[in-house]
């Protein structure tokens, strides 16, 4: 008996589900009303990302001109530097003594000259009074030219030393911002030792690689890449958060890399608030204007073994599925490159529900009601 009652009752649960999707009165499968989207070409902007490393407009390293100990330091690192402002002294003892010399030496030399002048217009007297003989005017002079010599090669010296005390004292080359100071005072600064680099990072330079095929392309669509009029570019940080600022291409290389085939654009942006620091990353954004793009929405798309599909809608309202070929993904939609065409209808949603051969009441939807903004995600 109990075998019985569940027979029965799983028998009514099949016969109740067969008739779940059928009109009481007619028997026929219901139809579904389904949101529905007719193709056509419209105008888009595919931005490109491309990864880029940031530098200063301007990035020197700090290097020491003279050794010595390091006696102070008079800023921090990452503080904020004007043009000509005292960053660090050596020990300047000896470079002042060796000053003094070279003061002393050229007086000397002076005085060496004076004597030299006063021989000569005592020799030329007494050749004029015939009392000794021109050879030894002729040898006075000589003696005046070396006097003078001595004179030049003191005041060189002079210059040399003054040169060595000045550069035990060392100032920033511009307006920047300090990196990372490795001595500490004390040290024994050697000649040439890296003390520190000064940044100028009001505006950065933005370094990216371009195809070949994007960098022809770019060049037919815009008169002018690079320069004043030059192509307008945004950058991504490195968050994925927009820069508030855009940038410029200025320049590029003029040849190809030969492994890549890329070719090194340069672009210049802002950076007001010093957001942007030399080394760090980003990505730059560049539009590409594409005239007769023909999207498809992504809800209207399902993947099937890695291949994308839509749910065509035929003159009778019967939907068949289809494969198609993106280009790129635009926002919301795909461009398509191949398998679908302008004017067709496809379903827009409710994919899930249907299967080929069903028939359905399609319900039109205007393609920009679908659309999102048109930015192209790809690396």
């Amino acid at each position: 008996m109990t075998k019985g009652i569940q027979l029965t009752t799983l028998l009514m649960s099949i016969y109740l589900a067969g008739c779940a999707g059928q009109d009481s009165q007619t028997g026929q499968t219901e139809k579904l009303t389904l949101p529905v989207v007719q193709l056509a070409r419209q105008s888009t902007t595919l931005q490109r990302d491309y990864v880029t490393t940031l530098e200063a407009v301007r990035n020197v390293e700090i290097r020491a001109r003279v050794s010595g100990f390091l006696e102070k330091i008079y800023v921090d690192e990452g503080q904020s530097v004007h043009q000509g402002q005292l960053l660090f002294s050596l020990n300047a003892a000896e470079y002042k003594v060796g000053l003094d010399k070279a003061k002393a030496s050229l007086k000397s030399a002076e005085a060496s000259a004076k004597t030299a002048e006063v021989e000569v217009t005592r020799v030329k007297l007494l050749v004029d009074k015939k009392i000794v003989s021109p050879s030894e005017l002729d040898l006075a002079k000589a003696k005046l030219d070396v006097a003078k010599a001595q004179i030049e090669e003191a005041q060189s010296a002079l210059s040399t030393a003054s040169l060595r005390l000045a550069h035990a004292s060392i100032r920033a080359p511009f307006d920047g911002v300090i990196n990372r100071i490795p001595f500490k005072i004390g040290s024994l600064i050697e000649e040439g030792a890296l003390l520190t680099t000064v940044s100028d990072i009001r505006e950065v330079f933005a370094y990216f690689d371009v195809s070949e095929k994007e960098y022809l392309g770019f060049l037919k669509k815009h008169r002018e890449l690079t320069g004043k009029n030059g192509q307008e570019v945004e950058m991504m940080l490195a968050d994925e958060t927009p820069y508030p600022h855009k940038g410029r291409i200025e320049t590029m290389e003029s040849i190809f890399e030969e492994e890549s085939g890329t070719i090194a654009f340069r672009a210049r942006f802002p950076n007001p608030q010093k957001l942007l620091k030399h080394g760090s990353s980003g990505k730059i954004r560049l539009p590409n204007i594409v005239g007769d793009a023909l999207l498809v929405p992504q809800k209207a798309v399902f993947e099937v073994q890695d291949k994308n599909f839509v749910y065509v809608v035929d003159k009778t309202n019967k939907v068949k599925s289809r494969s198609f070929v993106p280009q790129a993904r635009v926002g919301l939609n795909y461009i398509v490159r191949s398998g679908l065409a302008p004017g067709e209808r496809v379903v827009y949603e409710g994919i899930q529900n249907i299967r080929d051969g069903d028939q359905i009441i399609p319900e039109a939807v205007e393609a920009d009601s679908s659309a999102a903004p048109n930015t192209l995600a790809q690396q």
